[in-house]
């Protein structure tokens, strides 16, 4: 069975070493001491190791069934999920008014890293939930609040996302679900939607849809949307569960991964539900959901990968293959293990760079939420909103690639069910296309965020990496990564202006170049992360903080991304810069 420890050193490190959590300044961080931060991260990862990780292989092979309407979960399932709500995990950032802890969104998100690696299907019960609490809790009446979040704070009833229907992906203007205002204040949805993650399940008492659908009046396209709370069960009064709402589940999906998690085809036929937000704006309250969906989604490429690794590594020191060239680490055995060689050593530090890399940028766009919602902070606002984008689709892609590497490393075994290697793979592949596919998440970067208020977030970006460098230019010990971070912000800036200047005249140029533009992003991304996590190991050590071999293994895994992935930026600009024409000159029908 695969293993998995949570990586507790490393983000310690992170929160305290390189954003100094405790000593930022934003509402609610003074807590955040790091014997308050360790405690909390050692129980999640015991809940992880000891409950979570077991039953991903169950999850895996039983899957989810739908028997007389209702859908059953995996063996095990409705125990932990019983656990992980006594424990308080689904409530760490919720709004203390409605039962929640009030932590900081960082640790929800470092926590949320260590369930997923553990078991990334069970997480999505409780992830999608958090989501809809928070569109809920951003554009919901104070009944709406009252109603429903409470429950939902505490996992008693979860959340989904309805968006996609069997004719509309991405398109969402071209659905058809309506709501036909009733006289009550309510509406009567009608609809098919597809895609449904957790869309019905054996965990909790009810589960409370978002679905996106048409009200009358609103026009054509997503201009016309508004957002529904649809409940499976409708509430009283009092707050106790009514009869059954008119939503049924058509099939669950026979998927290529995340078995664990039933997603749903569900079928509205006149069922009940109530506006949340503006009319015909729900789209607008939608992306509250979404955004954040998609800032999990990218945790989750990396944090599949953290496991896929971890068991990579286990058995790179364990297997015994062949004979050192280099005579170094010679055992008195008939060979050496695996890890001694190239190759090995290659693909393991790919992944390794990668995910160390992911996980810091990805708790620094957490802290930039928090600054953005307890501080009012309109700049931290613009930054995590023009790297949601990279986050989503960069991490996923390489958190793909990673759990490709990893099972290479473990060669034919890795490719034998009963190992666990597979899973990661299959598991991972589903977060480069769902929550918007990685190609619009680079349309979005390119056609949108780059663009937004004239440029500003895009400008103070880049100027954030120029001080970096600026402010420490005189350090001989980071010229290995200032001078590769300083070149990959040429090669994307570069590669931005080709779009201002080529993307007005043909709009194919820049976006033929999109694809690779987030790509260039999502390394320069890990390089100023890994830029910065060398200085400040380098600041540890020089006054004897932490343990010496975890930060001379920072510096030195840090030295590798900025040589071996860093200079990919050239790349990306070179194709970026060969414009639309051999990505658009064969005509549809030579295809």
């Amino acid at each position: 069975m695969p293993i998995y420890n949570a990586p507790v050193t490393d983000m310690q490190f992170i929160l305290h070493e390189v954003l100094k959590v405790s000593g930022s300044g934003i509402p609610g961080y003074d807590e955040l001491e790091p014997d308050f931060t360790s405690a909390v991260l050692e129980e999640a990862g015991k809940l992880a190791r000891d409950v979570l990780a077991p039953l991903n292989r169950v999850g895996d092979m039983q899957g989810c069934r739908l028997e007389n309407g209702v859908v059953r979960t995996p063996e095990g399932f409705a125990e932990a999920f019983a656990q992980l709500k006594e424990g308080g995990w689904t409530a760490l950032d919720c709004d203390p008014e409605y039962g929640g802890q009030g932590l900081p969104y960082v640790m929800q998100t470092a926590v949320g890293e260590i369930f997923v690696s553990a078991n990334m299907a069970f997480n999505m019960y409780q992830g999608l939930t958090h989501g809809a609490y928070s569109a809920i809790h951003a554009h919901g009446t104070e009944e709406q609040k009252r109603t429903w979040l409470p429950k939902m704070v505490t996992c008693d009833w979860t959340g989904t996302m309805n968006l996609t229907e069997p004719h509309a992906g991405t398109d969402l203007g071209m659905m058809r679900t309506k709501a036909e205002p009733q006289e009550d204040g309510s509406y009567l949805v009608t609809g098919e939607k597809i895609f449904i993650s957790a869309g019905d399940h054996d965990l909790a008492e009810n589960i409370v849809h978002l679905v996106l659908a048409k009200a009358p009046g609103g026009g054509e396209g997503t201009k016309g949307v508004s957002l529904f709370i649809v409940p499976k069960y409708l509430v009283n009064p009092d707050g106790s569960l009514g009869e059954r709402n008119n939503v049924t589940v058509g099939k669950i999906e026979h998927k290529m991964g995340i078995h664990g998690n039933a997603t749903c085809v569900l079928n509205y036929d006149g069922a009940k539900g109530w506006l949340l937000g503006e009319l015909h704006k729900g789209m607008r309250a939608m992306f509250t959901m979404m955004n954040e969906a998609r800032l999990g989604v990218g945790l989750q490429g990396y944090a599949v990968a953290e496991t896929a690794y971890q068991n990579a590594v286990a058995y790179a020191r364990d297997r015994l293959q062949g004979r050192s060239l280099s005579g170094q680490g010679t055992t008195a055995g008939p060979a050496d293990p695996l890890i001694v060689h190239p190759d090995i050593r290659r693909n393991l530090m790919d992944q390794k760079s990668f995910v160390e890399g992911a996980r810091a940028l990805t708790f620094w766009g957490a802290q930039l939420i928090d600054r953005s919602v307890r501080q009012g902070d309109a700049e931290a606002e613009g930054l995590i909103s023009l790297l949601t984008p990279v986050i989503k689709g960069f991490q996923t892609d390489k958190g793909l690639e990673s759990a490709v590497a990893a099972q290479q490393v473990w060669g034919g075994h890795g490719y034998v069910e009963e190992n666990g290697m597979s899973q990661f793979v299959r598991d991972a592949r589903i977060a480069m296309i769902y929550e918007g596919a990685n190609g619009i998440q680079a349309l979005d970067l390119v056609g949108r965020k780059l663009a937004a208020e004239g440029g500003k977030p895009a400008m103070a970006f880049f100027q954030m990496i120029r001080s970096f460098l600026k402010e420490n230019e005189e350090d001989a010990r980071l010229k290995g990564f200032l001078e590769p971070l300083k070149q990959a912000s040429k090669d994307t800036q570069k590669a931005a202006m080709f779009f201002a200047e080529k993307g007005m005249k043909n709009p194919d140029e820049a976006l033929a170049g999109s694809y690779d533009f987030m790509t260039m992003m999502g390394h320069l991304c890990l390089g100023y992360m890994w830029a910065q996590m060398a200085r400040a190991a380098m600041a540890a050590l020089d006054s004897g903080r932490g343990d010496r071999d975890a930060l001379e293994a920072k510096i030195a895994t840090g030295r590798y991304y900025m040589a071996r992935h860093l200079p990919a930026t050239a790349l990306h600009l070179a194709r970026i810069e060969s414009g639309a024409e051999p990505v658009m000159g064969l005509p549809a029908e030579a295809f």
